[in-house]
């Protein structure tokens, strides 16, 4: 695994550009960077995180496919957080109340690839996976 990662550059849409710019900084933490009347840059973890307002569209079915008898929401993007801040980061946001499509728990738990995680969404719909790895050097093991 590379040691050195690049940024990464993801721009979402939202329907509510105030409430959601209040999520990303406020809930979640990021420190907000340039922003214009349609749009606002967000230091994600140390990537680039960009929310474009886009009008509400029909409400459509959220699609899921089935993972440890959980149902993931499909599309997602999130972060893998060391072990300790992943904890402590979810026991936050549950003292602000957020509302889990799947509560923080332990997936492969004592084998390879042992992983904490949690889904959630954003004011807009869109569907966030934070995550963690017991050893991070098992990110990508099979």
């Amino acid at each position: 695994m590379n040691s050195s990662i690049a940024p990464f550059h993801l721009a979402i849409p939202v329907y509510n550009l105030p409430e959601c710019r209040a999520f990303y900084r406020d809930i979640l933490g990021c420190e907000e960077g340039r922003s214009s009347d349609s749009w606002v840059d967000f230091n994600f973890f140390g990537h680039q995180l960009v929310i474009h307002y886009k009008p509400k569209e029909e409400e459509l079915n959220l699609h899921t496919n089935p993972v440890d008898g959980k149902s993931v929401p499909v599309p997602h993007f999130g972060i893998v957080l060391p072990w300790d801040i992943f904890h402590a980061f979810a026991e936050n946001l549950s003292n602000k109340n957020i509302d889990f499509i799947i509560e923080p728990y332990i997936r492969f738990e004592g084998l390879i690839g042992e992983q904490a995680t949690m889904f959630f969404k954003d004011p807009s719909g869109n569907a966030l996976e934070f995550k963690s790895f017991k050893d991070i050097g098992q990110l990508f093991a099979k």
